[in-house]
């Protein structure tokens, strides 16, 4: 027998539990492996092990008569079924499942009971059995993705079973595959890979689930951190530390070293004394400031510091050029973003410029200021053309003129203030000689001299004349990253030596030959420091913000790119703050102990995905986002460090000076040329490597594909489209893929920098991907809008039913649009030309836009009135003869919606009113003429204001009209997105992603009625 069973991935997921876990997930820091080192647009931890359990184990619908087989089960079934006729019976209509699905049908929710004895019975009762079998998977997936159980072994071990139950399931199946002694050996699970590795998410939650796994990547960078993550720890899990501490100390000695414990705690060790020799080698750069009585006569708020020295946490620069004054040409001026320091409440403090002569100093005064003072706006000019100010003339410095002072070598800096370490409280200082003279006197011995890219996405600092990586940094950072670099070096020959005595077996096998000995210990705690000291670079650097709000320094990348900084924070990297070499490493060592638990081992390799060749297994990956994220650009920032530490570890893996770029398979003009041929670079690329995936792909398992864009790109024609899907569809067509499911995951957290005050996109789109058949059929465009007119509007109220975010419905639409789309080998047009992935796009933009216009129908006639009149008004004034003639359009009138409360008319001008404008008393459940309309607003009012749950109290008194007050949003999405309304976008957007947090408060503990009004 030879069967392709559907995985539960191709049929239901409990999406929200996921996506809920995964948008959690993203604010944890402490113990994630994410903070062994930076990557960039990370999957969390959560949805790739929801996914990898999903594509490996069965759906119930596939083992039905194993399911009736057990008297249990069969029973409960019959029950099940019982009750859910009763509720048919009694109100006329089948109950909705609650879960969803993907994107093809709505999942099996059960038949009555109420035909001919026989088949019908029996299909009915193994439908039911089924759904109760996929409600169990459900609950195991909604407990495997709460990070608490991240290590939980009770729980893997559950879902490992699992795991194992289908493969056994699938060998058997397949007992008569002429390849079955290779391919479906009971004994033995398929190995997982990911050839676009990244982050190493993927691959790690792979091994977690019990696979063996292998995950490749082209950048070096990204090779390390999956090696760091799941290749280095299986080898040394179990064994205790090594460093003289650790063996002398009786405490430590009789404990159980489970996972990575040992590894982390040797970590700890040697980083402390790689921080201690640097302090005492160059401590001398980074000296004390003294409050002096003369510092308390000017500052009497530092009297209590009179006479101490206090440990400076970090110095604030401004960049200077000269004036372009010719009466102050020999002036170098700052470039100051703002001269405040401080704007907590009560906590007020700032700079003030004196100007003494031709020469100015910088003053720190404590105190409020007022709103438009100069503290707040430094120099900036608040001109777009001239962004700053000359201090001493007030002349202005445009754009232009500062690119030519940095290319021509001009750009310097002066300290602007000093912050010290106060009683539990930031001190802020005037700057001091004996400061700017300590780093005047850094001279490095080496520094990273490799060029930056010329041009390279999210690049700005090459048009100031930083030219080299080096640039980047200060003197004093190159002095203290090079110290550290080499210290990482010194410390992996003490670890070898402490290895030796402490008897660690060594065969002399490098860690790179799978060296498992003292030699290869010392150079895997090696990896681990130099990852360390690679993360201390995020902040040693100069471009670096001072937070005022915060007060704290801003690692450079808050986003993926490299800014220019006109103000810096240079923090001290021997403080304990900001991001030190201490804390760094602590980091790194807390993140280590849960990894290596499984013992499975893994192997990581540098590789091109469109060449490697690998051994059939389940694949699941996150391949470039077309041209989203520049990774190998970037990513020399990290490797120019990484690699002084570690080219002798791993020789080849650093064997060129830069990351490889060539190949990299991201569609960058200013590499190829041309947007044209960046596109057509992607595209025969991403071909490739997807035909290589398809290749390799286990025969029992589908292949998923995480890719995700920004909301919209380019408009074409009727719909929305963006030339990354395009390109990127394109390619799983012409790869032999055919989409079997579509999930939008949520990956992004909204408070990342680049979604704030934004539409960003915040899920990603799981493709679930199969060979298509050769046999698959040729179809007419218009058989192909038949198919997507039947199948896409049920999916898309399913999507809308799971709570997909407005702003990521279109791009989820595309997900079970494409389904229909690659299930065939090509859609002739009427002149019988193949169909594109473009033409195919904009008829699934047409569908939605028909499917959302279509929901209007389910609104009152006062909801129906008020979105015509938003599509063309918005909230501004209109004619009030307009408003009458679309009122009666409507069934409506203009009088009775201003008596519902939803506009204003007067002086023959009618406008709808804003959130804003609503009354704070308003009580539903005593409205006259509820509006789904008066409903939205009202909820975005109070989610403002009140929060979430003040939203859920008002959920609550609203009933069965919050849901459709829900569903109403998405079409008032869509309508702000095509007339660019950005902000009422937002508005729309927010209330549907709060959404499962406010039903949820409103179903456990439903609000007493008063708290509508009370602001509790």
């Amino acid at each position: 027998m030879d069967k392709q069973r559907k995985k539960l991935i191709e049929v239901a997921l409990p999406l929200d539990a996921i996506n809920t876990a995964s948008a959690r997930e993203k604010s944890i820091r402490h113990g994630h492996p994410s903070t062994l080192h930076l990557w960039w647009a990370r999957r969390p931890l959560a949805a790739a092990r929801a996914v990898i359990f999903a594509q490996m184990v069965d759906d119930p619908s596939e083992y039905v008569e194993v399911l009736l087989s057990d008297p249990a089960t069969k029973r409960a079934a019959q029950q099940a079924l019982k009750k859910r006729a009763g509720r048919v019976a009694a109100v006329g209509v089948s109950p909705a499942t609650g879960r969803a699905q993907a994107g093809m049908g709505e999942m099996p929710a059960g038949r009555a009971a109420n035909g001919p004895r026989g088949t019908v019975d029996r299909q009915a009762l193994g439908d039911m059995a089924a759904e109760l079998e996929r409600e169990r998977l459900f609950k195991l997936l909604e407990e495997l993705v709460l990070w608490e159980n991240t290590t939980n072994e009770e729980v893997l071990k559950r879902a490992r079973d699992e795991v194992w139950q289908s493969w056994r399931r699938a060998c058997a199946d397949h007992a008569d595959h002429p390849r079955a002694a290779e391919l479906f050996d009971r004994h033995t699970l398929p190995a997982f890979h990911d050839p676009f590795a990244g982050g190493g998410a993927l691959p790690l939650e792979a091994q977690r689930l019990g696979l063996e796994a292998h995950a490749s990547d082209l950048n070096p960078v990204a090779v390390l951190i999956n090696k760091a993550m799941i290749e280095i720890p299986p080898k040394f899990a179990g064994r205790p530390p090594v460093n003289p501490e650790s063996r002398n100390e009786p405490t430590v000695v009789a404990r159980t070293w489970r996972g990575a414990h040992g590894l982390a705690e040797d970590v700890r060790h040697y980083g402390r004394w790689m921080r201690d020799e640097a302090e005492k080698r160059i401590g001398h750069l980074y000296p004390q400031v003294e409050v002096t009585p003369a510092v308390v006569q000017e500052r009497p708020d530092l009297k209590a510091y009179e006479g101490r020295k206090l440990t400076v946490i970090a110095w604030l620069w401004a960049r200077t050029v000269q004036s372009p004054n010719p009466a102050f040409a020999d002036v170098d001026v700052p470039l100051a973003s703002t001269f405040m320091l401080s704007t907590k409440k009560g906590k007020e403090t700032y700079v003030e410029p004196v100007i003494e002569g031709r020469d100015y100093r910088f003053m720190v005064k404590v105190g409020t200021v007022a709103e438009a003072s100069t503290a707040k706006r430094g120099t900036k000019s608040g001109g777009s053309g001239s962004p700053f100010l000359c201090l001493m003339s007030g002349a202005p410095m445009p754009f232009d003129y500062l690119r030519a002072e940095g290319k021509a070598g001009r750009l310097g800096s002066r300290l602007l203030a000093i912050v010290a370490e106060g009683n539990r409280e930031r001190i802020y200082l005037t700057p001091t000689a004996t400061q700017e003279l300590a780093a005047a006197q850094a001279r490095p011995s080496w520094a990273p001299d490799t060029d930056l890219p010329q041009r390279a996405l999210g690049f700005r600092v090459q048009e100031y004349g930083m030219l080299r990586w080096c640039d980047l940094f200060t003197h004093r950072q190159l002095v203290a990253l090079a110290a550290f670099t080499d210290l990482a070096r010194e410390a992996s020959e003490r670890v070898r030596r402490d290895a030796t005595v402490a008897e660690l077996p060594d065969d002399e096998r490098p860690l790179r030959d799978g060296g498992t000995g003292a030699t290869a210990y010392a150079e895997a705690i090696a990896v681990y420091l130099a990852l360390s000291v690679s993360r201390t670079t995020d902040t040693c650097n100069s471009l670096c913000r001072w937070q005022e709000s915060h007060t704290r320094v801003l690692r450079l990348f808050g986003r993926q790119a490299i800014p220019m900084v006109w103000s810096f924070a240079e923090p001290n990297p021997f403080a304990g703050a900001f991001g030190d070499l201490t804390t760094s490493t602590e980091t790194v060592a807390t993140a280590l102990p849960p990894l290596g638990r499984t013992g499975r081992p893994a192997s990581v390799e540098q590789a091109d995905a469109q060449r490697r060749s690998s051994s059939i297994g389940v694949r699941s990956t996150d391949p470039p986002y077309y041209d989203n994220i520049g990774y190998a650009d970037l990513s020399d920032f990290f490797y120019v460090w990484l690699r002084r530490s570690l080219k002798p570890v791993y020789p080849e893996l650093f064997a060129t000076v830069a990351v490889p770029k060539a190949e990299e398979l991201v569609a960058t003009p200013y590499r190829h040329g041309s947007k044209e041929t960046a596109e057509a670079f992607f595209l025969d690329g991403m071909t490739r490597a997807l035909r290589r995936l398809a290749e390799q792909a286990h025969p029992g398992f589908p292949v998923t594909i995480y890719y995700a864009f920004k909301q919209s790109e380019t408009r074409r024609g009727s719909g929305t489209a963006g030339t990354g899907w395009e390109t990127f569809l394109d390619a799983v067509m012409r790869s032999g893929f055919a989409v079997t499911g579509t999930w939008p995951v949520k990956t992004e957290l909204e408070s990342r920098s680049v979604a704030i005050g934004t539409n960003a996109l915040a899920s990603s789109i799981v493709l679930v991907c199969r060979g298509r058949p050769g046999d698959a059929p040729v179809i007419t465009r218009r058989e192909f809008l038949t198919a997507l007119k039947s199948e896409l509007p049920q999916a898309l109220r399913l999507l809308q039913t799971g709570n997909v975010a407005p702003v990521d419905l279109a791009q989820a639409a595309i997900g079970p649009g494409m389904a229909v789309f690659t299930r065939y080998t090509k859609v002739l047009d009427a002149a019988g030309n193949p169909m594109t992935v473009r033409e195919a796009l904009a008829l699934i933009n047409q569908i939605l836009d028909e499917v959302l216009a279509e929901q209007e129908g389910d609104f009152d006639a006062d909801s129906r009135w008020a979105l015509a009149w938003f599509d063309q008004h918005g909230f501004s004034e209109g004619d009030y003869g307009v408003a009458e003639t679309l009122s009666k359009a409507k069934n409506t009138s203009v009088a009775g919606m201003v008596d519902a409360g939803i506009l204003a008319s007067q002086g023959g001008k009618v406008r709808l009113f804003e959130p804003g404008e609503l009354p704070d008393d308003w009580d539903p459940t005593v409205d006259t003429r509820l509006t789904a309309w008066e409903a939205v607003h009202h909820l975005i009012h109070v989610l403002d204001t009140r929060g979430e749950n003040g939203a859920a109290a008002l959920a609550a008194a609203l009933g069965g009209t919050a849901e459709t007050a829900r569903e109403l949003c998405y079409r008032l999405y869509t309508l702000c997105e095509r007339k660019k309304r950005a902000a009422e976008a937002l508005s729309y957007n927010s209330l549907v992603q709060s959404w499962p947090e406010i039903s949820r408060m409103a179903r456990s503990a439903p609000p007493e009625q008063t708290a509508l009004f009370d602001g509790e």
